[in-house]
């Protein structure tokens, strides 16, 4: 059967035939003004204090590494004294684009910065969030030559920079961030990611890293105080 046969019983079973034009219009209108969703039960306003607050709980919740900094200019050397904390290569594979190009690496002379999607051999990967959503400690990925997807699953490591202003409470608010950054329309994929890659499949015993990333910190800059360990 052809996918023409198969959509003509579609139309005919929905009596839209000749309707087509009304169709066309009202998608087009929903798309203009699409609807805003309800919200959560706890969708109280919160300051974003509050939400830096409220994210940084549900991070460490999760089991992420968490390390902050004041500005866009301390992220390379704070990544850098991350690695070698935690006794990992001073070396990371990033987007080739964004604004993770225009960092200061030269801060950081001692480590290695590849560009372009994951290879086999990397051990740490570095990405840039669209939004953080306090409700859970998610991070938004939207990709692209800014975030190649590769980058969230194949590394051991991942490392995802997040600005403290694009912290958010509930996914609806992400979701209209990915929009607006995207220009008006969604990316080929948007990842959600919340801690590292684990599973208890097997024995019910947890095992990271089964499926990506055994590892997640979080470099969140644009904070009132700084701290370049991890905790």
């Amino acid at each position: 059967m052809s996918r023409e046969h198969i959509l003509a019983r579609v139309r005919e079973a929905l009596s839209v035939h000749g309707k087509d034009r009304t169709r066309h219009r009202a998608v087009a209108e929903r798309l203009a003004q699409p609807p805003h969703h309800p919200s959560g039960a706890d969708a109280t306003p919160m300051s974003p204090d509050r939400l830096a607050a409220r994210f940084k709980v549900q991070l460490q919740r999760v089991g992420a590494d968490l390390v902050e900094v004041a500005r866009e200019d301390d992220i390379p050397s704070a990544i850098a004294n991350y690695l070698v904390a935690r006794g990992l290569p001073l070396c990371l594979r990033r987007g080739s684009t964004g604004p993770l190009t225009s960092l200061p690496w030269q801060a950081a002379p001692a480590l290695t910065v590849d560009t372009g999607s994951a290879m086999a051999g990397d051990a740490v990967g570095l990405s840039h969030a669209v939004a953080g959503v306090a409700e859970t400690g998610t991070l938004v990925l939207a990709s692209g030559p800014e975030s190649p997807v590769t980058l969230a699953f194949l590394p051991e490591t991942h490392i995802v920079v997040l600005s403290a202003g694009a912290i958010v409470s509930r996914y609806e608010e992400a979701l209209e961030i990915v929009l607006v950054s995207c220009g008006g329309r969604l990316p080929r994929t948007v990842n959600l990611v919340t801690g590292a890659s684990r599973t208890g499949d097997i024995g019910a015993k947890i095992v990271m890293g089964a499926h990506g990333p055994r590892r997640l910190a979080v470099v969140i800059y644009g904070t009132d105080t700084a701290s370049v360990g991890a905790r």
